[in-house]
């Protein structure tokens, strides 16, 4: 397959595992230039020399940094500067009752998997659409439609990010700058297989 990413630089946020890692490591195979982002400068590193191993051509660089936190994501914008494709994967899950769901851990959903996106997308998409050409992609999940009943927290916050990818895609129509979402449905990564282990557990996709 041939995509024509030569040249392209790809920013995904919580990839140095699952899902992301896997997105970003696609991306390389294409050609893009990709930025792989995570928490701890080990997580990043050993992310970097797996993909180094896997795509041996590749393009990569790394950040460590919480891209879930205004902080964090102000310590990426300062060193990536202007990408092409931004695929906004950070995400958090749990499983728990609704009734016992206080509300911090609403407002942490709501900040790493909704305001996560909003921040990164209003820092490139304008950039993208000044160029003519930009890609946008969101992670979200089919638990969007179907909510499950022992994560509404996490369900409600994929939701929102449809709707969100939605309204941009409409605010950016004609620029050439396009803005979609991702539905996945459950799937085997490191950090299921640690959710299944610890009973539930909050787990940060990095």
């Amino acid at each position: 397959m041939n995509l024509e990413l030569g040249g392209r630089r790809a920013l995904v946020t919580g990839s140095t595992a699952g899902i992301g890692y896997a997105i970003a490591r696609g991306l390389a195979a294409e050609g893009a230039q990709v930025v792989i982002t995570g928490r701890t400068q080990a997580s990043v590193d050993g992310a970097l020399a797996r993909l180094r191993v896997e795509v041996p051509h590749a393009a990569a660089e790394g950040v460590a940094a919480d891209c879930g936190s205004a902080a964090g994501a102000a310590a990426v914008f300062a060193r990536i500067h202007d990408v092409d494709i931004l695929v906004n994967n950070l995400g958090i899950y749990a499983r728990m009752p609704f009734f016992e769901i206080p509300d911090a851990d609403w407002h942490r959903f709501f900040e790493l998997n909704v305001l996560s996106g909003v921040r990164f997308a209003r820092r490139y998409a304008l950039p993208m659409a000044k160029r003519g050409w930009g890609r946008i992609l969101f992670v979200s999940s089919e638990s969007a439609l179907n909510i499950p009943r022992e994560m509404i927290h996490y369900g409600v916050s994929k939701t929102a990010q449809l709707a969100l990818s939605h309204g941009l895609a409409m605010e950016l129509a004609g620029t050439g700058v396009t803005v979609n979402a991702l539905l996945p449905g459950p799937t085997r990564t490191e950090n299921t297989e640690r959710l299944r282990a610890d009973g539930g557990v909050v787990n940060q996709i990095m």
